[in-house]
């Protein structure tokens, strides 16, 4: 069974079957099998990849651990293979389990990592939406503080971390590499979005989850 279904009331059937579109809803409402994954409504902006490689813009309109929902310009269908880059939520790979007016559910094909993950950010979603935002966002002074710091042509250098947050890290440097320069902090991606007098603030490529920090961090 696929993690998503369809969920219809029998006059939507109904109108199905003579051809009629509902007016009530732009989009079909989609559950998810719920021995499985709880399905969180979210407002994700990314891109899609489809099997013809071309990038498409798209919108996922709820998701689980196990598939997800979205908008997108773009016609695929069922069986097909993509890959979406979601703001946060990063690379991810899926099937088209089935499509609907404006877009098409998708089953996700990662692996029980990345679906651990994928849980525990859409809990921070659902706290942010619930104003718990700063909470999520605490930063807290790890426990490995020495890390390695790569510059974008290679170098490394020592760095201490000062603190360290779900969405990003700063850092003690002698080196202050350029604003917006992607740089990587431990195994951790991300970009230089603020210099201090100590060092420079880095703002992680993808949404980090509390079992990732622990590892880097400690």
């Amino acid at each position: 069974m696929s993690v998503f279904e369809i969920e219809e009331s029998a006059p939507a059937q109904t109108a199905k079957l003579r051809g009629e579109r509902r007016s009530d809803h732009p989009y079909p409402k989609i559950v998810p099998d719920r021995r499985k994954y709880r399905r969180v409504s979210v407002s994700l902006q990314g891109r899609l990849m489809p099997e013809d490689k071309q990038e498409y813009p798209c919108e996922v309109i709820n998701m689980s651990a196990g598939g997800m929902a979205l908008l997108t310009p773009v016609s695929c269908q069922p069986g097909e293979r993509i890959v979406a880059y979601l703001d946060n939520f990063g690379r991810l790979e899926g099937t088209i389990a089935r499509t609907f007016d404006g877009g098409f559910a998708v089953e996700l094909n990662v692996s029980a990592q990345k679906r651990e993950r994928i849980s525990n950010l859409l809990t921070w979603h659902i706290n942010r939406e619930l104003g718990a935002e700063e909470r999520q966002h605490e930063r807290i002074a790890p426990r490995i503080a020495a890390q390695k710091l790569i510059l974008p042509n290679g170098d490394v250098h020592d760095c201490r971390v000062i603190d360290v947050s779900l969405s990003g890290a700063s850092v003690a440097a002698a080196v202050k590499p350029p604003l917006e320069s992607v740089v990587v902090l431990g195994r951790l991606r991300g970009r230089v979005v603020r210099h201090h007098d100590q060092g420079v603030a880095i703002q992680f490529a993808e949404l980090q989850d509390p079992d990732s920090l622990v590892r880097t961090f400690g």
